[in-house]
């Protein structure tokens, strides 16, 4: 039987946080078991909004790979590579931009929010061009699914409409993808805002207990209860919101009318999410650590990836440029 192709990236911005486990690498791990899975290191588009620093995104791209095979992501069942070491997406890249007008770059919702939110006065061409960049990186591996959240969800669009420009102009090549919604679509961070490393509220998966535990007992919880005697909502805690996703349902539902009656204190609530959140965190922490002092075997791992996707990008382009007459 062939399996179904799913292909996903992220950005080496370093160590992930539990909103980037929960949000998208969990979901990774769990694709391996039905689907044809390829995850990238996006390196490329680490530029659109900055200049890292001299090794930074090295140093970064190990770091995160060591989360992903922490997680569970394996080598054997997934493909994971480095997009910079595929030169195939920018020559793909590069054939999209002629067929693709401008005002659709525009109008993606992300762009008008990164200009606004960054105050960048002129943008480069790079940050309109991204998304059509992303476009390049999703087609090369004709996947059935994108597995993304929804703030990333009018990007795969876009790449259905330039596979579909593409199809039109000149015969049948691409594949239209289709989203696959992560389940989860917002973690919250200790200050109850969603988690994020630049709001400086995240929970590390590489965080030994030490610092994870006083981090959970530190988080924020319903703003109305002040004192231990005043009953607490717990549809507006953002404690609670993690309890929902690892704590089974029976004792939720007890946590929550200890919350209500105030029958429990904040800090009861947070011990009860510590005793199902840790050993889940223990699992990755250990793992990840392993790979973490061999730097060399994850290099060797994302050298075999790209090895194997360049197989499959260089067939893609080649298909693309015969359809266009380019020998």
């Amino acid at each position: 039987m062939v399996l179904e192709r799913v292909l996903s990236g992220m950005r080496p911005t370093g160590r992930l946080h539990l909103g980037n486990y929960l949000g998208a690498l969990d979901n990774w791990v769990q694709l391996q078991d039905d689907y044809q899975c390829f995850y990238f290191v996006a390196d490329w588009h680490a530029f659109t909004t900055d200049i890292p620093a001299k090794g930074e995104i090295q140093q970064n791209t190990l770091e995160m790979v060591a989360d992903w095979l922490g997680a569970g992501l394996d080598p054997e069942r997934s493909t994971l590579f480095v997009q910079s070491l595929l030169p195939e997406h920018a020559e793909l890249h590069l054939l999209f931009s002629m067929i693709t007008p401008v005002s659709w770059l525009e109008r993606v919702p992300t762009y008008k929010e990164m200009v606004e939110q960054l105050g960048i006065e002129s943008p480069s061409y790079g940050l309109l061009g991204y998304p059509l960049l992303q476009s390049a990186d999703i087609l090369m591996y004709q996947p059935r699914w994108v597995p993304v959240g929804v703030d990333q969800a009018p990007h795969v669009e876009l790449a259905r409409e330039v596979a579909r420009r593409f199809n039109h102009l000149f015969g049948s090549v691409f594949v239209e993808p289709k989203v696959k919604l992560t389940a989860i679509p917002r973690v919250p961070g200790t200050d109850g805002r969603k988690m994020s490393k630049s709001y400086g509220n995240a929970i590390y998966l590489a965080d030994a207990p030490d610092v994870t535990v006083p981090r959970v007992q530190t988080m924020v919880t319903d703003p109305a209860r002040q004192r231990r005697t005043d009953p607490g909502n717990p549809d507006v805690c953002p404690v609670f919101d993690l309890h929902r996703i690892f704590t089974p349902e029976p004792e939720q539902a007890d946590l929550a009318q200890g919350c209500r009656t105030a029958g429990i204190g904040c800090l009861d609530c947070k011990g009860a999410l510590l005793t199902h959140l840790m050993p889940r965190l223990e699992t990755i922490r250990a793992r990840r650590a392993g790979f973490a002092e061999a730097p060399d075997q994850i290099r060797q791992v994302l050298h075999d990836g790209s090895a194997r996707a360049r197989a499959t990008a260089r067939h893609t382009l080649a298909a693309a440029k015969a359809a266009m007459g380019i020998v």
